[in-house]
């Protein structure tokens, strides 16, 4: 059985990597690679006879996650694994949303990619062992989700989070003043506008929240 691949990456030399890695298995075969996810739409309009797609997930017109997306709804029937860098709780819980059907991290040795792509094409889910145990974390403390959707958006700007990082050391209104040299009034200012963002009423949630989201 033959398994026909894409792969969607904006890196061609990080796709010579992969598909050397699968060039160690006559069963995997490549059909054909994409830069970004909206150029491997195109190319699944032409020909979505397509076993599985390995997507990358910073790519540039479309994402790995927009794109997984947009493959799902159109060809349930190829399977994605998900195929990066990146590890953290955002994209993991992001792209399972996506319905990607694994993730894998880009060092994973030739051997557990071709057992990844087994595995998954006969219904599993590859993941390689810390993706999976962020999962499961994920899985078994849902307020995680609810931070991991919330961090996108809390946006404070770099001043804003100089502020926050001062108060942080427990430090006085005054103290911050001089610190970064501003005026009291202005602290104030900016303090006003981190409670607003953050949704919260003291110093001590403001810096709780913003750890929790990783501003700080």
């Amino acid at each position: 059985m033959n398994i026909k691949i894409a792969i969607a990456d904006d890196n061609s030399f990080l796709i010579r990597a992969v598909e050397e890695k699968l060039s160690f298995f006559d069963e995997l075969d490549v059909k054909f690679f994409a830069l970004n996810g909206s150029e491997l739409i195109a190319k699944l309009e032409d020909n979505h006879n397509i076993d599985i797609v390995l997507m990358d997930i910073e790519m540039p017109v479309l994402n790995g996650i927009e794109t997984t997306e947009l493959v799902k709804k159109k060809y349930p029937h190829i399977k994605i694994i998900i195929l990066t860098v990146f590890d953290n709780d955002e994209n993991i819980f992001n792209s399972i949303k996506a319905g990607a059907d694994g993730y894998l991290l880009k060092e994973v040795n030739a051997k557990d990619l071709h057992n990844g792509i087994m595995e998954t094409i006969n219904g599993g889910a590859a993941m390689n062992p810390s993706i999976a145990l962020k999962t499961l974390k994920l899985l078994r403390n849902p307020f995680d989700i609810d931070n991991v959707v919330e961090q996108e958006d809390i946006k404070l700007t770099p001043r804003e989070i100089q502020v926050l990082e001062q108060l942080s050391k427990g430090l006085s209104y005054s103290s911050v003043a001089d610190n970064l040299i501003l005026s009291i009034g202005t602290v104030r200012k900016h303090i006003e506008n981190i409670y607003k963002k953050l949704q919260v009423h003291n110093k001590l949630e403001a810096v709780q929240k913003a750890k929790k989201n990783n501003l700080i």
